[in-house]
């Protein structure tokens, strides 16, 4: 009896370590592939002028590592190209710059953004998303909860403007 609860144990351990490894593994893998783009950008955006899309890429690595300054000039830069290129999807370029200004707690800013956004792509989801959550942390509820329905509608299973509508709603008619 105690040899099989012995062995029951080890075959327990043995899964948790083996786990435990595959997500290390993973989260090397996953770093080293960001830092290899992340070099290979620097290095080919120093030398010479990016496309729209290299601009994103390095501008979205900087916004991980928090370096948020190199960020908002790189979306710019994104913004800038994308529009000189006449790139049509540049709502993402617009939503992380929006990121960048709502997580410094520049809610102007981010709400600007997020509008630019949605008026490069009306049925933008995640700026709707986003937009909202800016109204919110500027105790604007009205506008928040317009931002949330109106991404229900797109998205009538988004399960972010769901329970942000649902507590708003709640507010409002407390």
């Amino acid at each position: 009896m105690d040899n099989n609860l012995a062995v029951v144990y080890l075959s327990i351990f043995v899964t948790i370590l083996t786990l435990a490894a595959v997500s290390v593994f993973r989260q090397i893998f996953k770093t080293r592939k960001i830092e290899g783009s992340f070099a290979r950008l620097r290095k080919k955006l120093e030398k010479e002028k990016g496309t729209t899309q290299e601009y994103y890429e390095l501008a979205s690595i900087y916004s991980e590592k928090k370096i948020y300054s190199q960020a908002i000039v790189l979306f710019q830069k994104a913004i800038k190209t994308a529009q000189e290129e006449g790139e049509e999807n540049i709502a993402p370029i617009y939503n992380g710059l929006g990121y960048i200004y709502f997580t410094q707690e520049q809610y102007d800013l981010a709400i600007r953004q997020y509008k630019e956004a949605l008026k490069a792509k009306p049925d933008y989801v995640t700026g709707l998303n986003n937009l909202g959550h800016a109204y919110e942390k500027k105790k604007l509820t009205a506008q928040a909860l317009q931002s949330y329905e109106e991404a229900l509608k797109l998205a009538p299973n988004n399960p972010i403007a769901k329970r942000r509508a649902e507590s708003l709603r709640r507010l409002v008619s407390a």
